[in-house]
Order: structure tokens, then C-alpha cells, then sequence
């Protein structure tokens, strides 16, 4: 085991090159007279080319349309304005309630947001559970919390289901 407190043993020297000089000298060259053909080469190919003028100036077009149309002069405007005070009306609150859709055959009963009891409804096109903006549900959308589970039906009659579906709750033909 070594220990920690001395000084870590530095590497060994590095052995001298084992290649003769002769062929040290002959990659020096190699490389250098590939270097100086590159050279020779790449200004030789620069002597028919141009040089490129730093700033392109575009050229001035100048279009000039002139038409000529008549105008009538505007008529004078006579505008009377009235006040009417508006008195105040009395607001009508309207609540629906309707009946769930029996679930299957067993003879239980579903219970839906605040609508509730038992029993079936016909399809004649109305919804019982509408949405927060008074819109029947269809197909696909997605169902509010307190419609987990629950029937109801679109505005075509067709029924529909609030089931779990593709990582969400959504309102499925039942």
C-alpha cells in the first residue's frame, strides 16, 4: 500500500527515437514539398480572376404613376341624437332538471352533477347535462370532474358516456 503522504514518483524519461535521422529527415521533406506544391499551385489558379468589389451598389429606379380620379364633395350630414334611459328589468333565472339515463340493465341509477333521480329519457334531441356555458357535449370533448361516469346525450340524440380514455376523462358513444 503506498502512502499518502509522500510525493507521487514522477515517470520515467522517455527512450530516444529508434528511427534513424535519415528517415526523420526524408518525412521533413516530404511534407514540406507537399506543402510548397499546395502553394504553387493554389496562386498559379489566381491570375484570370477579378477581385470583388467590397460594397455592391444598387441601382436607382424610380417609378412615377400618376391618376386622377373625381371625387364628389361630401354632402352635409344631419344626425339627431336621442337619450333614452333605460329602466331596469327584473332577471329571470331559469332551472332544468332532467332526469339521468339508467346506466345498463341492472336497474341502477346514475347521478350527474346537479341533476339527479333515476329513470331514462327519450331521444328527442335534448341534453341533460349541458356544459358550464349551456352547450350539450359531444363525442370526444372532455368531461368536468363531477361527470365521471355519467350518460347523457347530444344534441342529435345520440348517447354518450364521461369515460377514462387516453390518459384523460372524454365523452365516448356509449
Amino acid at each position: 500500500m503506498t502512502n499518502p503522504y509522500t510525493a507521487p514518483i514522477p515517470p520515467a524519461p522517455r527512450p530516444p527515437d529508434a528511427r534513424p535521422l535519415r528517415k526523420r529527415a526524408l518525412v521533413w521533406l516530404g511534407g514540406s514539398a507537399l506543402f510548397l506544391t499546395g502553394v504553387l499551385i493554389g496562386s498559379t489558379g489566381d491570375a484570370e480572376q477579378q477581385p470583388v468589389e467590397a460594397k455592391v451598389r444598387p441601382a436607382t429606379t424610380v417609378t412615377a404613376t400618376a391618376t386622377t380620379t373625381a371625387t364628389p364633395e361630401p354632402a352635409p350630414t344631419v344626425t339627431e341624437t336621442v337619450k333614452v334611459k333605460a329602466k331596469p328589468a327584473p332577471t329571470v333565472t331559469v332551472t332544468r332538471t332532467a332526469a339521468a339515463r339508467v346506466a345498463g340493465a341492472g336497474g341502477g341509477s346514475s347521478s350527474t352533477g346537479g341533476s339527479g333521480g333515476s329513470g331514462t329519457t327519450s331521444r328527442t334531441g335534448t341534453c341533460s347535462i349541458v356544459s358550464n356555458a349551456g352547450n350539450c357535449y359531444s363525442a370526444g370533448q372532455f368531461c368536468r370532474n363531477s361527470d365521471h361516469g355519467a350518460v347523457t346525450s347530444t344534441a342529435s340524440g345520440t348517447t354518450i358516456k364521461c369515460v377514462y380514455s387516453a390518459n384523460a376523462w372524454r365523452w365516448t358513444a356509449a
